[in-house]
Formats: structure tokens, sequence, C-alpha cells
């Protein structure tokens, strides 16, 4: 069991959905990830998704495409990111760390070390962009012999057919992909994004995170009310950018506060 598990199981016994935070590790460098981390964690984020960057992120929109190639630019790794996991647990025990990223790095490391690293530096499991479910065992296989999560997506394309074989397997929770296209885009609509958060999760019987296009506390707060879990990166990755640590911590704890409040938690 991860740190997953408390911390929906907390969030559910409180009647309050979570604040899942993301930022690209190594953008612009390793030391301001580090302190970026440490401050979603203090600023309300009760999960964060650690980007691993990589030079051909087609899933993700510019922000997210930017920052891949100013961490890349800057000489960041997949051993680098795990050193950044590393270093933040020395300060935060408890709040879950999820790599998102695509299959390439994780399959040049090799899957079986990658994970073996991602436990021993204190990952609680990955999200992989890239890779389906028809081939996805080797990979499976080594996060689960390391008490790894596997956290799969499904999205408004996913048909009642498909569904099954997307959620199958899956641990921790299932990220939800509010829209089509990629991250950054315009989010979906309220009620369809309410029917399908049922769907997943009578699917899977796992929380349903909800992501792509999030960037308000409005919004943030009409899914909190309808999803275990809401993602915000793309708005966060930009407020870094644009306006450094500070302005981004506050845009997350705005929004951590806004999510937390939703269902009048």
């Amino acid at each position: 069991m991860t740190r997953l598990t408390p911390t929906f199981d907390h969030l559910s016994s409180q009647n309050r959905a979570g604040f899942v935070a993301y930022v690209m590790a190594g953008d612009p460098d390793a030391g301001t990830t580090l302190e970026t981390l440490r401050g979603l964690a203090d600023a309300g984020a009760d999960v964060i998704e650690l980007g691993v960057p990589f030079t051909d992120p087609m899933a993700d929109g510019p922000t997210i495409q930017r920052a891949a190639i100013r961490a890349l630019d800057g000489g960041m790794t997949l051993k680098g990111v795990l050193e950044l996991v590393r270093q933040f647990r020395q300060t935060h025990a408890d709040t879950p760390i999820i790599l998102m990223g695509y299959a390439n790095p994780f399959h040049a490391f090799g899957y079986a070390q990658a994970a073996k690293a991602m436990a021993e530096a204190g990952a609680d499991g990955l999200i992989c962009v890239d890779i389906p479910p028809e081939e996805d065992a080797e990979l499976r296989g080594a996060l689960d012999s390391h008490g790894l999560s596997f956290v799969r997506l499904a999205a408004p394309t996913t048909s009642d057919d498909r569904l099954p074989q997307v959620v199958t397997q899956a641990s921790g929770f299932v990220y939800y992909v509010s829209t089509t296209g990629v991250t950054g885009a315009k989010s979906g609509q309220t009620a369809d994004i309410a029917d399908a958060v049922a769907r997943v999760r009578q699917a899977s019987g796992l929380p349903v995170a909800v992501g792509f296009g999030v960037k308000t506390a409005d919004r943030a707060a009409e899914i909190a009310k309808v999803a275990d879990a809401v993602v915000v990166g793309s708005a966060i990755v930009d407020a870094l950018d644009q306006d450094g640590v500070e302005a981004a911590l506050s845009l997350a704890g705005t929004l951590a506060d806004a999510t937390h409040a939703a269902r009048g938690g």
C-alpha cells in the first residue's frame, strides 16, 4: 500500500476532494523544483505529480512542452528526478508523489531498475502517458513488485467496452482526462465529467482524479464536487515560469483551498 490509499481514505472520511498539483522536475533547475515541491505540500497539495522531462511530450500542451525543454536543457534526467524525490522525503514523509511521464526514459533506464530506484527514493507510483494496457505488463509488473501504484488514464473517448481493460490492474487512482486534446486545453462540461467519474469509479473501484484544463479556483471547486480529486498542472507551471515560486505556491494554495471547501467541508 502506497501513501495514496491512506490519503484518499482520509479525504473521503472528511467528505473532501483532494488537490493534486503538477510540477516539471528541473524547471528551471533542480533547486527551484525542490523548493516548489516542499511549498506545494505545505500549501495544501494532497498529492504531487512530478513530471519527468522528455523530448517528445505528445500529450502535453505548449506550457508543459516548454517546461520539459527547459528542464532537459538544464541537464535533468530520470536519476535527477529520483534524487529530487529523495530530498523531498527528508522533510515531507507523508505527501504522495507520483511520477508522470513517457515510457522511453523508464525503458532506457530499465523497468525493473527504475521501479527499484523509485521505491528507494520514496516515490509512490507512476503515470505513463503513452503506454497502452496491451503493452504495459512488464512495466506494471516491475512497479507492482516494489509496491508502487500504476495510475491509468481514461478519457471522454474511452468507450464502455474499452473502459474495463483500461482500469483493470490500475492502482492508487484513475486519472480522468476531462477533455480531448493536450494538457492546458479547455476543460469539459461539469455534467459530463460527473457522469464519467461515476462510470470510471464503478468500473475501477478506485478514486478518480480529474485534470486537463483546470486553471481557476471556481473551476477546481466545480470539479471537486463530483470527483475524488482535482489535478492542476499547466496553470502552476505557467505561474512558476512567469512570476516565480512564490506566485506558483500562492496559486496552488488558492486552488487547494477551493478544492477542499467545495463540498462545504
